[in-house]
C-alpha cells in the first residue's frame, strides 16, 4: 500500500522479491504472501524466463528488485534453488551501488519463508526481524 507524502512516497520497511524456476511458483507464492501481508508488503515475483519457461532471468530479477525499492527501503529476495542465487547475485553485481546497498538475500526456504517474511514485515518489523523469522521456516513442522 504506498502512501504519498509532500515530496516523496511512503517507503515501507521492507519488501520482497521472490525469484523462482517457475513463473507458476512464483506467482502463486506471491498471491499467497500478498493475501497474508493484507497488501501491507510490496511484493514482486521474478519467475521463470521472459519466453515463460522454466528457468530464471537475470534482468527480469533486476527490473523487479528496482520496482521493489520504489516501494520499500530494503528489498529482501527469497530464491527457489541455487542457480536462481546465481541469477541473483549476477543481478545485484548489475545493479548500481545504490540500489544493491538496499538488497538482502534470504536463504529461507522459498514458500515458508515467503509467507513469514510477508506477514512479519506487515507488522512494521525491521528487515533483520523479518530475515530472522523467515529464516526459522526451515524449522516448522509439517505436520
Amino acid at each position: 500500500m504506498l502512501e504519498q507524502g509532500m515530496d516523496t512516497p511512503f517507503l515501507r520497511p521492507v519488501g520482497l522479491v521472490l525469484v523462482s524456476h517457475s513463473q507458476a511458483i512464483a506467482r502463486g507464492t506471491r498471491e499467497l504472501a500478498e493475501q497474508m501481508a493484507g497488501g501491507m508488503v510490496p511484493i514482486r515475483d521474478a519467475g521463470g524466463t521472459l519466453e515463460g519457461a522454466i528457468g530464471t532471468d537475470t534482468m527480469r530479477v533486476i527490473a523487479v528488485i528496482q520496482d521493489v525499492l520504489k516501494l520499500a527501503e530494503v528489498a529482501i529476495v527469497l530464491m527457489d534453488l541455487g542457480s536462481a542465487y546465481l541469477s541473483t547475485e549476477t543481478a545485484l553485481e548489475m545493479l548500481d551501488k545504490s540500489f544493491r546497498s538496499r538488497v538482502r538475500l534470504s536463504t529461507a526456504p522459498f514458500v515458508e519463508g515467503a509467507i513469514i517474511a510477508a506477514v512479519t514485515a506487515s507488522t512494521g518489523a525491521s528487515v533483520e526481524e523479518v530475515l530472522k523469522e523467515a529464516d526459522a521456516a526451515r524449522f516448522l513442522p509439517k505436520q
